[in-house]
């Protein structure tokens, strides 16, 4: 059997995590098995249908690497067939006309269906209040629809979240009413929060494009969604695309709901950033400064990646590097409150960064090695701990009490920008007795 599978999102809103990980699912599997990965827009609700929702899905499938063999698929371009398919019904007496909608007749009887992950599902049909097939505005329902479109489009596996569980029933139903084939089904478990509840706005970012703006890495992104609730085995975390393909089992997929990890998925995002080449890592950051009007796009590349080699191994996200070191594009800094309080409101600061100020301005070359070699001899001379004077000449040159290596950051912004932050924080913000 050929595999065939189906990503059917509706543009009602932004392409939710828990969407994407189906979608991944699906196209895991479907590549493994050297099958078909089709995309079908379900867009019969046009009043809540969007076409910014719809650029949304697309923008944010084309972020995690997702292509389509074939579509998109519009259910609202297909309407002549579901009616077609509820005519049938219709004139065979198993569907019934009622206030001008389309009512399928439900016996009392039990159905059971195979899920690849759980086995047989059995359902009374008696706990069905009714199945509407098509409304009296002439669209079809969810299931009628679903149904309809999988059989013609020849889907081997339905692979969704498990919520739908409760409609696989009166699915079956259908594909017997109508004669047509059952695929096999695969309900996999939903994302829950930190609450265990299905995951939700109340604990942060729940699309796609939000994790994108942030500046998640599409390969770091595609790792995370497909280790919740799949393992390759091995105790392995860092599995690339083309491997995840390779071992992907819808098998091995577990049964019980998967907890989103955020400081997991932070790690993750993390070790892919700093296994990037620097150049290309260089590139990404200037795409996005210059996006948010932080970087001018004749910028320098070879300071650009000195900043960037700099702060590789902190960057978490591709948006620390406006949030954490804004310092590098900004003169003066942005002083933290805190910071400022701590280590420049101090007896005798101001006096330091200006002496400090003095020695390496009579530098003739002002590298890292030259920069340090000077303020530990200060510190040497004048007895006092590292920390008196290379804490606030921290704060005086990036803003924050916290920063990659000084001397690194201090060689990068250049001996006029140093220069100019140490006098401006001795005399506008230091205790300068």
């Amino acid at each position: 059997m050929s595999v065939r599978v189906r990503f059917a999102p509706s543009p009602t809103g932004k392409l939710h995590v828990g969407s994407a990980r189906t979608a991944l699912f699906n196209w895991l599997f479907a590549k493994h098995h050297h099958g078909t990965f089709i995309l079908r827009i379900e867009d019969t609700d046009q009043k809540r249908s969007n076409p910014a929702f719809l650029d949304d899905i697309y923008a944010s499938l084309k972020f995690l690497g997702i292509n389509a063999d074939e579509g998109p698929l519009f259910q609202s371009q297909r309407m002549p067939i579901y009616q077609e398919h509820a005519k049938q019904l219709l004139d065979s007496g198993k569907a019934i006309q009622k206030e001008g909608a389309v009512m399928f007749q439900i016996s009392p009887r039990q159905v059971t269906f195979k899920d690849l992950l759980r086995g047989d599902i059995t359902t009374d049909t008696t706990l069905f209040e009714s199945l509407v097939l098509m409304k009296s505005d002439g669209t079809p329902t969810y299931n009628f629809a679903c149904v309809v479109d999988d059989a013609l489009m020849h889907i081997s596996h339905v692979i969704r979240g498990d919520d739908h569980i409760a409609n696989t029933p009166k699915q079956v139903i259908l594909y017997e009413a109508l004669g047509l084939p059952l695929p096999v089904f695969a309900h996999i478990p939903l994302i829950v929060g930190a609450d265990r509840a299905r995951l939700s706005k109340r604990f942060g970012a729940t699309s796609v494009d939000e994790y994108r703006r942030v500046g998640y890495l599409p390969e770091a992104f595609v790792n995370y969604l497909a280790l919740l609730g799949w393992a390759p085995g091995g105790n392995r975390e860092l599995v690339p695309p083309e491997e995840l393909i390779e071992l992907f089992d819808l098998a091995k997929v577990r049964k019980t709901a998967a907890y989103f990890d955020q400081k997991k998925l932070d790690w993750l995002n993390g070790q892919y950033i700093k296994q990037m080449p620097v150049p290309k890592l260089a590139r990404m950051l200037a795409e996005r400064l210059i996006n948010k009007g932080i970087l001018q796009p004749g910028y320098d590349p070879a300071t650009l990646e000195r900043i960037t080699a700099v702060i590789q191994d902190r960057l978490r996200v591709l948006e620390d590097i406006e949030e954490e070191h804004i310092f590098f594009f900004q003169d003066p800094p942005q002083y933290q409150d805190e910071a400022v309080a701590k280590f420049l409101r101090q007896d005798g600061v101001g006096k330091r960064l200006l002496e400090l100020r003095t020695r390496l301005e009579a530098l003739p070359q002002f590298d890292t090695a030259a920069i340090e070699q000077t303020t530990r001899a200060m510190v040497a001379e004048q007895q006092l701990q590292s920390k008196d004077l290379i804490h606030p000449a921290r704060v005086a040159v990036t803003g924050r009490s916290v920063s990659p290596p000084l001397f690194d950051v201090m060689a990068i912004l250049g001996k006029t920008k140093v220069l100019h932050r140490l006098e401006y924080a001795a005399t506008k913000l230091a205790d300068t007795q």
